[in-house]
C-alpha cells in the first residue's frame, strides 16, 4: 500500500493557520488531502491482525438494531458469519506496521506528549459504533471506500442507558460530509460525531489525549506520594479531657491541615511528573530485549555506520535539560543534550558523531532493553 508524504495536508493552509483558528476550536474538512491515498493495509490484512494476539481489536455490531460489542483476538469464523452491519477496529496500528507509525509522525506539529496512537477500521455497508463524542483530538484518513459522517458541538451529553457503548441519547448533528479516499476531518474533543460506512470502507485514525483534571491531579498526587519527606510527627502533649471521645477534635483538625501545608512542589518537579508519565508506555505494551545483543564497541560501530532509531513503542520526550524515556528519566550528560533532543524530535540518529563515551554507553544500554537499534 502507498504511504503518503504529508506535504499539502490542509489543502495550502500553514499550520500555523491550523493550530490558531481550528485546533481545539472547530472542525475542519480538507477534500483529497491526501491525493491517491487508499490506506496502509487491505481489508485481509485487517482481518489477520484482528484474529492476532498481537492486536488489541474489538468487534461492534448493531445487527437486528442491538448494539454488541466484543475483544479480540477472533476467530476468523466468528468474523464472516457476524450479521451485517459490523465495524472491526484495531487500536494501536502504529505499533504493529511501520508504514503506520512513519503515518502518526508526519503529525508532529503537534507535540508527541500528546499523541496517543492511530487506530483503523474497517467496515461493512452500514457499520459504525454509533452517534458518540470522544475526549480527544483527533484526525480521520479516509483510506478505500467512503464514510459519511454527522458532526454536531451539543452540550447535551446525556447516553443511552443499557448499552454496552457510549451512544448519545439525542444526537443532534449540524454537518453531514461524505469523505472519500484521501480526505481528511479533523474534529475537537467533545464534538459528537457519527460515521456510518456506505459500501465497504477502511478509515483511519490519528488521536491526541486530552487528559481531565481530576485524572492529572490523581496521578500526581501518586507520583508525589513517592517523593515527599515531611519533618515532624503529629503530637498532642497538652491534649485537654474531650467530652465526647469519638469527637475528632479541632485542635487535631488544625495541627495536622499545618502538616499538610508542607506539602509543596514546584515547575521541576512537574516537569518530571509530566515525563514519567506521558512517556510511560501502555499496559498492554513490552520491549522485547535482543537475543544476542550486541557489545558495545560492536553496537557503536553499527550505529556508525547505520545511525539509530527509536523502536515504535518507544517514547522519548524532553524538557529542559530533562529527558524521559518509557517511564524512565535518563542522565544525559549536558554535551550530548542537542544529539538527544534531535533523537527524540527525528526518532533517529544518522551517527554517533560527537556523542561522549557516556552517552554511547546509555544510547547501549537503552539497545540492551530493546528501547532503540541500529537502523
Amino acid at each position: 500500500m502507498n504511504t503518503p508524504f504529508l506535504k499539502n495536508l490542509f489543502g495550502g493552509m500553514p499550520v500555523q493557520q491550523f493550530l490558531a483558528e481550528y485546533w481545539q476550536k472547530k472542525p475542519l474538512l480538507v477534500r483529497n488531502a491526501l491525493p491517491g491515498f487508499t490506506g496502509l493495509l487491505s481489508r485481509d490484512e485487517l482481518i489477520d491482525l484482528a484474529c492476532s494476539d498481537e492486536a488489541e481489536s474489538r468487534f461492534v455490531s448493531q445487527a437486528g438494531g442491538r448494539w454488541t460489542i466484543e475483544h479480540g483476538p477472533f476467530k476468523r469464523e466468528r468474523l464472516r458469519r457476524a450479521k451485517k452491519p459490523w465495524t472491526t477496529l484495531i487500536q494501536g496500528l502504529n505499533l504493529l506496521l511501520p508504514e503506520a507509525d512513519r503515518l502518526m509522525r508526519e503529525f508532529s506539529f503537534i507535540p508527541y506528549a500528546r499523541l496517543d496512537d492511530l487506530m483503523v477500521s474497517y467496515a461493512n455497508d452500514g457499520g459504525g459504533v454509533g452517534p458518540h463524542f470522544d475526549n480527544y483530538d483527533v484526525f480521520l484518513l479516509q483510506g478505500i471506500g467512503k464514510r459519511r459522517w454527522r458532526i454536531g458541538n451539543q452540550r447535551d451529553q446525556e447516553l443511552i442507558e443499557g448499552l454496552p457503548l457510549r451512544i448519545l441519547k439525542d444526537f443532534r448533528p449540524k454537518h453531514d460530509w461524505v469523505l472519500e479516499s484521501g480526505d481528511l476531518l479533523y474534529l475537537p474533543p467533545e464534538w459528537a460525531h457519527d460515521g456510518i460506512a456506505i459500501g465497504e470502507c477502511m478509515t483511519y485514525s490519528v488521536g491526541f489525549r486530552t487528559a481531565p483534571a481530576q485524572e492529572l491531579a490523581e496521578q500526581f498526587l501518586m507520583f508525589l506520594a513517592e517523593r515527599i519527606e515531611l519533618p515532624g510527627r503529629y503530637s498532642d502533649p497538652d491534649l485537654p479531657l474531650q467530652r465526647h471521645p469519638a469527637e475528632i477534635g479541632p485542635a487535631m483538625v488544625e495541627q495536622v491541615g499545618r502538616l499538610l501545608a508542607g506539602i509543596r512542589w514546584n515547575d521541576k518537579l512537574v516537569k518530571e511528573f509530566l515525563g514519567h508519565t506521558l512517556s510511560e508506555p501502555k499496559a498492554q505494551v513490552f520491549f522485547e530485549r535482543p537475543a544476542r545483543p550486541l557489545s558495545a564497541p560492536r553496537f557503536a560501530a553499527a550505529a556508525g555506520k547505520r545511525g539509530l532509531r527509536l523502536d515504535a513503542r518507544t517514547q522519548m520526550l524532553f524538557s529542559d535539560r530533562l529527558f524521559f524515556i518509557n517511564g524512565e528519566a535518563a542522565a544525559v550528560p549536558a554535551v550530548d543534550r542537542a544529539s538527544f533532543r534531535r533523537l527524540a524530535d527525528d526518532r533517529r540518529l544518522d551517527d554517533l558523531a560527537g556523542i561522549s563515551a557516556d552517552g554511547q554507553t546509555l544510547l547501549h544500554d537503552w539497545y540492551r532493553c530493546g528501547f532503540l537499534a541500529p537502523a
